[in-house]
């Protein structure tokens, strides 16, 4: 049915009351493409809440990649996860802010006309892991708006409540949408699984992207020294005024990027561009990383392991350039390094997370809104 989007925030029901339809940005199993062509706006049944679970009116929501991998279908289609075999649609956008709308039974921290921010884990409250370890290890753990369907492109969302965040007050309806997936993340890669103290060393590549604008910032605030990678000057100039000492623009080491089809003398030539890296993050920060964030993947990670100090980590939560990677392990084992996968954040890092949000020592950084 077609949908009148100049009317998609005119509403006739009161919080409490849902309306039976809503305006959707909906991708279905037979368009799965180009995100242009698969996504497309659609009239569906307004979902009503379960148990422990929220409605909430979405005033704005974020993009991220991984709408473009819901789109495309790649590398797995998503309508073989969570409640999409029962919808047949995928509602995409996992960042998001809004008003509470309806409650379902068993929520008593939240009301209607409560201002919230949406963070993306879900896990079921029967698995014990959720209760004791952490959500992040449960079983049936997934990343809302794209693992499941209800996300935030739609007039309204359904949510877990213990998704739900305090709006802060600071920000707007599209400030308070931008920052949650990427900005969590890089939040438990470095203040929890890398432990990030006052006085560490940090690479961070990509640090003008979207998790590494907030990586820049929580290395800042923390008081960690950071260097970031960027593909510009222009991008550098952004990265010092977000935190960083200073900047490398990749551009200067195009060699040490790793495609994984290098000859012998193609490799050796690419170690020394690596090398050459390495002394420039050194001679900027005054040694070698204590940390370096790492979500490229395949292209950076040598450089990565190489670059680190011995005893230093790698935290790595993504790999954008491609996941299988290959390095040089003699550099791990002889200087002890670490390796360590990171994935989202659970509620508790996401709430201490957001505090700081609030209280404006870290911001979200918007580079268009529509």
């Amino acid at each position: 049915m077609a949908v009148d989007t100049a009317e998609v925030a005119k509403l006739d029901v009161e919080p409490g009351t849902l309306p039976e339809k809503m305006a959707a940005w909906v991708i279905r199993k037979e368009r799965e493409g180009e995100p242009t062509e698969a996504f497309q706006t659609e009239e569906v049944d307004v979902p009503e809440p379960g148990a422990f679970e929220v409605i909430v009116r979405v005033m704005a929501a974020g993009v991220n990649f991984n709408n473009v991998w819901a789109a495309l279908g790649k590398p797995v289609s998503v309508f073989g996860y969570g409640d999409h075999p029962e919808f047949e649609h995928h509602i995409g956008g996992s960042d998001g802010s809004g008003v509470v709308w309806k409650v379902g039974a068993g929520v008593t921290s939240w009301k209607p006309g409560d201002e919230v921010v949406l963070h993306c884990n879900q896990a079921s409250y029967e698995d014990v892991e959720v209760h004791g370890l952490d959500p992040m290890a449960a079983p049936s753990q997934k990343i809302w708006g794209y693992e499941t369907t209800w996300g935030s492109f739609a007039q309204f969302t359904k949510v877990q409540a213990q998704q739900l965040l305090p709006k802060p007050k600071n920000l707007s309806w599209v400030e308070s949408s931008a920052y949650g997936l990427t900005y969590f993340t890089a939040y438990r890669m470095l203040l929890n699984r890398a432990e990030l103290q006052a006085g560490h060393n940090v690479l961070i590549w990509g640090a003008a992207g979207g998790l590494g604008v907030f990586a820049c910032q929580l290395a800042k605030a923390a008081g960690a020294n950071a260097v970031g990678v960027v593909s510009s000057d222009e991008k550098g100039e952004l990265v010092k005024q977000l935190g960083c000492v200073d900047y490398i623009n990749r551009n200067e080491f195009a060699g040490m990027m790793r495609t994984g089809k290098e000859t012998a003398d193609e490799e050796k030539a690419r170690f020394k561009a690596s090398l050459g890296f390495a002394k420039k993050v050194k001679s900027i920060l005054g040694d070698a990383p204590d940390i370096v964030f790492e979500h490229v993947g395949m292209a950076t990670f040598p450089t990565s392991v190489f670059t680190v100090k011995p005893f230093g980590k790698v935290v790595i939560c993504g790999a954008t350039s491609g996941y299988t990677l290959d390095f040089d392990v003699r550099y791990l084992w002889m200087k002890q390094k670490e390796i360590l996968g990171s994935h989202f954040a659970n509620a508790y890092e996401c709430m201490k997370a957001n505090q700081l949000m609030a209280e404006g020592k870290i911001r979200p950084v918007l580079w268009k809104s529509m």
